[in-house]
């Protein structure tokens, strides 16, 4: 192991792990809010948007986010659409995150006893109230899990996007092997990178759970 080489490439690293970050932190921030919408459109039955929505849950989760990527980056500019690779990844980690979020947070609200509902509207609640005080509490509580995974998956599906020429964790590491052929230097600073963004996550995951289910329950 190359200890210099290691001191050497650090910086740049350092600024690959930041553009993964950011890359996660809009896909998964878009994601969350996109993907409640999308949930209440479907479960709600909202006149013609829950048609669409469906088609949509069903076109993100089936097709690649490669061919997503290469869409907006490649095939948008045909129709003088231009932008950059930055911007063309967090569209893409939104538009499949957003699929994925919206299922998570069905699940959840499917979760929570019809019987509660139907108590909580025959008490002078409207709808929107009774959603928001007692279903969408007990039904985040139940998403929590499903929630983190899916964070972790989009944090990871980052590394797609380098081939738009954004210069994340991969993007980087294959660069440099390219260039100087430290193969285990590379892949060593590449794992680093990507525990340093998923490990508080995964750490942080069952304490939010915990803090959740108390918040759902007074």
């Amino acid at each position: 192991m190359d200890f210099a080489y290691l001191s050497e490439v650090f910086p740049q690293y350092i600024s690959a792990t930041g553009e993964t970050l950011r890359l996660s932190l809009w896909g998964v921030g878009l994601s969350l809010l996109l993907g409640l919408s999308v949930c209440i459109a479907v479960v709600y039955r909202l006149p013609v948007l829950a048609r669409f929505c469906r088609l949509y849950i069903e076109l993100s989760r089936n097709t690649p986010l490669l061919v997503q990527l290469f869409f907006l980056y490649y095939g948008l500019p045909k129709l003088g659409v231009h932008l950059s690779g930055f911007v063309c990844g967090v569209i893409g980690l939104t538009f499949l995150g957003t699929s994925y979020m919206a299922e998570a947070f069905r699940g959840g609200i499917e979760s929570v006893n019809k019987i509660q509902q139907e108590a909580a509207l025959s008490i002078g609640l409207t709808p929107a109230q009774t959603f928001i005080y007692v279903v969408f509490p007990q039904s985040l509580a139940a998403s929590v899990p499903a929630l983190v995974a899916n964070t972790l998956f989009l944090i990871k599906e980052t590394s797609v996007v380098g081939v738009l020429a954004v210069v994340e964790l991969l993007n980087l590491s294959k660069e440099l092997i390219g260039l100087d052929y430290q193969t285990n230097e590379a892949l060593l600073m590449l794992v680093l990178g990507y525990a340093t963004l998923l490990l508080p996550v995964i750490a942080l995951a069952p304490w939010i759970e915990r803090q959740v289910r108390k918040a759902s329950h007074g």
